[in-house]
């Protein structure tokens, strides 16, 4: 039996201090919004990440 496509969506992971989008994920629906320490280019550290649906 052939199975059905997984449900992903797009995302991107937003710095909080700057508002840059600066990463791009697919994650299966639902679920926690993520937060995540990440680098951020234009500060040049690592800044905490919120996701965001565009």
């Amino acid at each position: 039996m052939a199975k059905g496509k997984k449900k992903l969506e797009v995302v991107h992971l937003v710095c909080e201090e700057t508002g840059d989008y600066n990463y791009t994920l697919r994650r299966k629906t639902g679920g926690e919004k993520l937060r995540l320490k990440k680098f951020s280019p234009r500060l040049r550290r690592h800044t905490l990440h919120v996701e965001k649906k565009k």
